[in-house]
């Protein structure tokens, strides 16, 4: 029989991806500011429940495939798990369990009472028909069923999924219980129970994060020239909400590459664009450049929307922006921030900056419960809030004990699920 110490060492070995160690290794750094019991932080460094699925599917020629599922729990300690379902090639359970504890200091650093959850399907989105996507989604939620539910775990959408993915997955899951269940994921059409501003909220909060940084350190947002990686759902809305508020974008990108123009672009434009051609592939709105020219234009402002690792030692030393935003998860690696903070670039941390959207999944949530909805601006006021405050704490902790934003996020998040975790204790 395996000893308790290899017993852990096989479990580290089911999630042991990059992007895990990467989350463990930030998790490990903050504790040893965060003074908080040993046994405690040993519990939060390992997600409470893994779980890989078969999804088998039949295709539209009628053969069928099998796809590996996956949802990861970290922590249940705040309240029900909250988190994302991702289509894509990349998608493993290492993955799973790094943004399910990002996602668990994210709402323990917003107050939100949730834990921190992370799901997907490996598979190619891209090569899928319509009634493919929504076969997939109907049997990957009925295999689901018995670890989900409105006080139990709340799916939402990211990558490769949306508001006609969460419809399917609340009507697979409303169909198994006789009766309408909006509760049981965010981010759906606002006809079945959505909310308003949903959509933005992730891309909005970026900016409002911006925003309020850039009060602190006294540079007029209207002044500062942007460059935006990803021209999604966050990068776009981030890039616009930017336009809007008078900054000079100078390059956005998406998978098709990079467009830069030093005067600025037109932001509406380009996403009229988009939603015509389906990407910035063919547009001529300013001087095409690749994914690495975009990162290291110099600029005042560098916008992560994309994806994870976007950011690394070999490309660190070539960043010219002054302050970096994390719209994206975990795009920026150890050894980059290392490097970024020796060259007193400032990191807007991702469990921050793109709160937003599980904030705004909170409200959601809260409104399906009382079947009561609020106005955008309500809405917005209320992320705004939620934002600010966050941004505050973790600014001033950092100011006081001399550690990165980085670090006081982590150390802001540990504590509260910590402290909730010394409270209930550990059953039986």
């Amino acid at each position: 029989m395996a000893s308790l110490p290899e017993a852990v060492a096989h479990a580290q070995l089911e999630w042991d991806t990059p992007l895990y160690r990467m989350a463990v290794a930030q998790f490990d750094h903050a504790v040893a500011h965060a003074a908080i019991p040993e046994d405690i932080a040993e519990r939060l460094r390992y997600p409470e429940r893994s779980i890989i699925v078969s999804v088998p599917v039949r295709m539209d020629a009628g053969k069928r495939v099998v796809f590996p599922g996956y949802r990861v729990q970290h922590s249940s300690i705040l309240g029900p798990t909250k988190g994302g379902i991702r289509y894509d090639l990349e998608v493993t359970l290492g993955e799973c369990a790094a943004l399910a504890m990002w996602m668990t200091w994210k709402c323990a650093l917003l107050r939100l009472p949730y834990g921190g959850a992370k799901g997907g399907v490996r598979c190619d989105p891209r090569t899928l028909s319509l009634g493919e996507v929504e076969r997939l989604t109907r049997r990957f939620t009925s295999e689901l069923l018995p670890f989900i539910g409105p006080q139990q775990d709340i799916p939402a959408p990211d990558m490769a999924t949306n508001e006609q993915t969460m419809a399917w997955m609340m009507d697979t899951y409303s169909m198994q219980r006789g009766y309408a269940v909006p509760e049981i994921v965010t981010g759906k059409p606002i006809s079945i129970g959505g909310s308003v501003f949903r959509h933005e909220a992730t891309g909005a909060g970026v900016v409002m994060v911006v925003a309020r940084a850039c009060d602190r350190l006294g540079w007029p947002l209207a002044e500062q020239r942007c460059v935006v990686q990803g021209f999604g759902n966050v990068g776009g809305i981030a890039a616009l909400e930017l336009f809007e508020r008078g900054a000079t974008v100078v390059a956005v990108s998406d998978v098709s590459g990079g467009i830069h123009a030093a005067i600025g672009l037109d932001i509406h434009a380009l996403q009229a664009y988009v939603r015509v051609h389906g990407s910035l592939e063919g547009c001529d709105a300013g001087r095409r450049i690749t994914n690495d020219e975009l990162l290291g234009l110099e600029c005042d402002i560098l916008v992560l929307a994309a994806r994870e690792d976007q950011i690394t030692a070999e490309n660190a030393p070539n960043v010219r922006a002054r302050m970096i935003a994390e719209g994206a998860n975990g795009p920026t690696s150890l050894e980059a921030d290392a490097i970024l903070s020796q060259r007193g670039i400032l990191v807007l941390p991702d469990i921050l900056t793109n709160a937003g959207g599980v904030t705004v999944s909170y409200f959601e949530w809260v409104q399906d419960l009382g079947r009561l909805f609020w106005t955008r601006d309500e809405i917005r006021a209320k992320l705004a809030e939620k934002l600010s405050d966050a941004f505050d704490r973790v600014w001033e902790h950092a100011d006081g004990r001399d550690v990165s934003l980085r670090t006081a996020a982590l150390v802001a998040g540990i504590h509260e699920v910590s402290a909730a975790l010394e409270a209930r204790g550990i059953f039986p």
